[in-house]
């Protein structure tokens, strides 16, 4: 009996590790993590998305909200060119967050134009723990 345990405790083990690697931002937060050991913090992450930055002209006040507004579980809009952006909640978007070269893809896009640089590995981490909750 001792032995059917252990092996079922393996078992459960090995596939809970096997659904961690494949979410694409437990990688990703382990990636940056082990570029700099702060444990993502989503009120940070709330607080750098809706955060105020200067950028150039026409939009000279910027934010993450300026496109994909602060209520994640909605659609947002591109304010250049008015396309409508799908919410990032993954609680209503199964699309939001689910793949790793995308994720990057448009953290790095959206850093560079938003704050003018890309996102340090600290801030992608709160970004993502704050994104991945909603």
């Amino acid at each position: 009996m001792k032995s059917i345990l252990l092996i079922i405790s393996i078992f459960i083990t090995a596939a809970s590790s096997a659904v961690a690697e494949n979410n694409p931002v437990r990688q990703l937060l382990k990636s940056y993590q082990s570029e700099t050991p702060i444990q993502g913090d989503a009120n940070k992450g709330q607080k750098l998305w809706n955060q105020k930055f200067i950028g150039k002209e026409p939009f000279t006040e910027r934010s993450c909200t300026t496109c994909h507004t602060s209520n994640l579980k909605k659609s947002g809009q591109h304010i250049r060119t008015k396309k409508i952006i799908k919410p990032l909640a993954p609680s209503v978007n199964t699309e939001s967050l689910s793949k790793v070269k995308k994720i990057k893809k448009w953290l790095k896009r959206n850093c560079k134009w938003t704050i003018g640089r890309e996102c340090t590995a600290e801030e992608k981490t709160h970004l993502l723990t704050y994104l991945n909750q909603q």
